[in-house]
């Protein structure tokens, strides 16, 4: 596709990228070589939402990971990254639900589930291939030829095949329990599906009569609505005060049902009334009272949280509108205490933010205590291990309290449970293959409504995707990969459950290391999102700025774990990059008549090409170890400074003299090293910013068709040059310290002024470094010598730590000049100096103004007289 050619005047990443990303998928780049005998690295993607759209958690997330993957192709390693999607059940079936809604006045139920779930794969068609094309604009390095859906046939029978081996195991099972259930989305959710959000409320202070007496207990709730629900209220048997209660019947207010006061441990001495009251139907611990004391169960709430009912004359109101008419009419009747406002924490649903309502449901779950134990122990044994590794933590602290998994949702997008009911003689049957009669009568089945929580097959991801449960190549080859890259949020919901799924199912751990990285967060911080209108569209992004810029500011200090600020101030950084790259690289590229690379022998090498070598060797050794260990940001962050201040401030500046020498053995040493160092910058900056790297890398001789097939660069013993670049930094620090003090001094670079230095150091300052103070020192003509007799009074001193060196002042400054300049200023601020003296000498003005604007014109007063102390001083040390 290439040959060496010019690169353009203007870095123009929309002129390039899509051709290059093109020419990589044409070419097979990103499919490894299934006859490869190298060692395997392999990363499955986490699968973003079919109908989604690129956010910069993916393209953080997606830019990890493609760092990680071409780092590793590039270091011979038989690499690959398995790319798909996921169907997100309740978000793409909401979306298409709305859709209907919204444009044809339908809902699902008007349609039945055949012609909806139809709607469905025809949104997933129209929309599923939207985020795939983003992330190839985004430069991902994916195998597409691999692309997988958590929906289709393979992913599917996976399903289907877990869901009958760990029910042939007990380990799933249909149970009425307590379960969270969202009154939005209609379906139940699991514990890791609910977000917990600090809320305003109250605990209400309720009298429940006690039956045959003018005595009551006092029971505090936050939830007065549930009330209708109670089936007993519970004392500590330990507590003193309370206990003598026990086997009393109370009557429920409002309601007048009889309930049993019982003893129960759950109860905390001295917490609250020392009563609770139990509602078994609608919350967790309430639930597993009910069950140890046989305690009705009843339930108060339609599924979209109205009242049944069981609420008598409050049915059919909202869950809050019955609290409110329930409190007003305890308040009516003497029954309401008191009211004690309350912050608490309150469950809500991660997709659309509704409260979620505990209640008892018949659900499906997955027994978890026997496959979290194998799970807990292969983080604690190193097996696997997090980055950073505080996060095990919050891995631990999940899997140690899990409750069993509620597994089954409310929807009809998803992978439908495949259990089959009898009606004829109540047989239940768990097939992997649909069945349409009876195993056990004949008579005709029906198949379970709900469908599979969107996690269950996500959790199989890393095995499912290379082809289980078929024993493939494959899976051979690559299984267990590698590496997770994910964000913190999601341990609980798929990093643990993958874990415990890969050691179930496969007997092996899904991947060896969970790369975790934090979000992105605005410039100030804050969480990105719609309601603060802070998002910033990755594609408009990479738009106006090209893809390459966009993944380094993404990485530009990503620390493992930690959320990172993006603003526009660090993209314009990161496309500033790429131009002082692309401008250096014009510069080498224009100076090059050489057709291929050859490092020269040392003894041909200058000093300052030993101390770029040694300076790029060094490079090599940081950015190893840092990718190695997953510490992106200081990886990149080493190939900037190198870049931009090593190679194109210093070194190219260096070179210029020799590259003006044509045809000299000087000149192809320096084309040579040149050219050396900037194919391993390049190579180096190829995971980060693989486009630009790679169509710089076509102009310059190389011998590999694509640089992201070439060898990543290797630490190289024989080019630690340590006395010569030693030698060098001497030089150039002399050179820095030179600048400054001119730049302190407002001396122009075009005036030139001669050096005197004294120095011991005569390896590094001697004739053959005398041009670079020439040219980067803006030196006149150079003495040096060990020691010269220069007054102090005639000259500026420059120390560093090899060597004293003097400037003439007269070779610096225009003394008659600078006089009439200095006089000129004097004169300026004795005016300055009179009318602000004057201004304060008026006592009305002192009087009258603010103490401030007083204040300020003082401090005015005393810059003046202090500013021209040292104009003074200057004038005389000139005369």
């Amino acid at each position: 596709m290439y040959e060496n050619h010019e690169l353009p005047k203007t870095y123009s990443p929309a002129e390039f990228e899509d051709r290059i990303y093109q020419n990589w998928c044409e070419k097979g780049y990103f499919t490894p070589d299934p006859t490869s005998t190298a060692p395997s690295f392999s990363v499955v993607i986490p699968p973003p939402n079919v109908t989604g759209q690129l956010h910069m958690g993916h393209a953080l997330d997606e830019t990890l990971q493609d760092i990680l993957v071409r780092y590793k192709r590039m270091q011979g390693f038989n690499t690959l990254w398995v790319p798909g999607t996921d169907h997100a059940g309740i978000a793409t079936q909401i979306k298409v639900e709305e859709n209907l809604r919204v444009n044809e006045g339908l809902t699902r139920y008007d349609l039945g589930r055949e012609k909806f779930l139809e709607r469905v794969w025809d949104w997933k068609h129209q929309y599923g291939n939207r985020i795939i094309n983003q992330l190839k604009k985004l430069g991902s390095s994916c195998d597409w030829t691999r692309e997988r859906f958590t929906m289709d046939e393979g992913c599917s029978r996976a399903v289907r095949e877990v869901f009958v081996n760990l029910y042939d195991k007990g380990l799933i099972y249909r149970g009425h329990r307590i379960i969270n259930w969202c009154p939005h989305c209609l379906t139940a959710l699991s514990d890791a599906e609910v977000e917990y959000k600090d809320q305003p409320g109250n605990f209400w202070h309720i009298k429940y009569p006690i039956k045959g007496t003018d005595e009551y207990v006092v029971v505090a709730t936050t939830r007065p609505e549930t009330m209708f629900g109670d089936t007993a209220v519970a004392v500590n048997p330990e507590d003193e005060n309370m206990k003598h209660l026990i086997g009393k019947t109370l009557i429920l207010p409002v309601v007048g049902r009889e309930i049993p006061v019982i003893a129960d441990d759950y109860v905390e001495i001295g917490f609250g009334t020392g009563c609770v009251k139990i509602t078994p139907a609608h919350d967790p611990n309430d639930f597993l009272v009910g069950q140890r004391h046989n305690l009705e169960q009843i339930k108060v709430m339609n599924d979209d949280a109205t009242m049944n009912a069981y609420a008598g004359k409050y049915e059919g109101m909202d869950r809050y509108a019955c609290r409110k008419a329930l409190v007003a009419d305890l308040e009516a009747e003497g029954y309401l205490l008191k009211t004690e406002p309350h912050d608490h924490n309150v469950g809500t649903c991660y997709r659309c933010g509704t409260t979620v309502e505990p209640l008892t449901s018949d659900q499906w779950f997955v027994k978890m205590k026997p496959l979290a134990e194998p799970a807990i122990e292969a983080v604690e044994n190193g097996s696997i291990n997090f980055v950073p590794e505080r996060f095990s933590k919050n891995y631990f602290n999940w899997m140690n309290n899990i409750l069993d998994w509620c597994i089954s949702r409310q929807l009809w997008w998803g992978h439908r449970i495949p259990a089959f009911y009898c009606d004829a003689c109540g047989e239940m049957t768990v097939s992997k293959t649909d069945i349409t009669v009876c195993p056990k009568c004949g008579a005709p089945v029906r198949q379970e409504e709900d469908v599979l929580d969107t996690w269950f097959s996500s959790a199989l991801w890393p095995f499912s995707t290379l082809g289980w449960p078929d024993n493939t190549e494959d899976l051979k080859k690559y299984y267990p990969t590698s590496v997770l890259v994910t964000g913190y949020d999601i341990i609980t919901f798929w990093v643990s459950r993958m874990i415990f799924s890969g050691l179930e199912h496969m007997g092996q751990k899904p991947f060896s290391t969970v790369f975790i990285h934090g979000l992105v967060r605005d410039a100030q911080g804050r969480k990105m999102s719609k309601s603060l209108g802070n998002g910033i569209d990755p594609l408009l992004m990479i738009e106006k700025y090209g893809a390459d810029a966009l993944r380094f500011a993404l990485a530009t200090g990503n620390s493992p774990g930690n959320d990172m600020r993006f603003s526009d101030e660090k993209i314009e950084a990161a496309r500033n990059f790429a131009n002082k790259l692309w401008n250096a690289s014009r510069f080498v590229r224009m100076n090059l008549t050489i057709d291929e690379i050859k490092l020269p022998a040392a003894a041909d090498l200058a000093t300052e090409d030993k101390w770029i070598l040694s300076k790029y060797n060094t490079l090599v050794k940081t950015v190893l170890s840092s990718l190695d260990n997953f510490e992106v940001g200081v990886a990149l962050s080493a190939i900037y400074d190198f870049t931009w201040d090593i190679f194109c401030d210093w070194y190219i500046e260096l070179t210029k003299t020799r590259l003006s020498e044509k045809e000299t053995a000087g000149n192809l040493v320096a084309q040579n090293v040149l050219a050396y160092v900037l194919t391993g910058i390049l190579k180096l900056l190829h995971p980060f910013m693989p486009f630009i790297t790679e169509e710089i890398y076509q102009s310059l001789p190389h011998d590999c068709e694509s640089i992201m097939i070439s060898a990543y660069p290797k630490a190289d013993e024989a080019q630690d040059f340590t006395a010569e670049a030693e030698q060098m930094e001497r030089v150039l620090n002399a050179i820095r310290a030179i600048r400054t003090r001119r730049s302190e001094m407002n001396v122009l670079p075009s005036r030139r002024a001669k050096l005197y230095i004294a120095t011991k150091y005569n390896d590094s300052f001697c004739e053959a470094t005398v041009p670079f103070f020439v040219k980067l020192a803006s030196a006149s003509e150079v003495e040096i010598a060990e020691s010269f007799d220069i007054s102090a009074d005639n000259s500026v001193q420059i120390i560093t730590d090899a060597a004293t060196i003097y400037l003439p002042l007269a070779d610096l400054i225009d003394f008659e000049r600078e006089k009439a300049r200095l006089a000129g200023e004097e004169k300026k601020l004795v005016g300055e100096i009179e009318r602000l003296e004057k201004k304060l000498s008026n006592a009305g003005f002192v009087a009258k103004a603010p103490a401030a604007v007083v204040d300020g014109e003082k401090a005015k007063l005393a810059k003046y007289k202090e500013n021209l102390a040292g104009v003074r001083d200057a004038l005389a040390k000139l005369n």
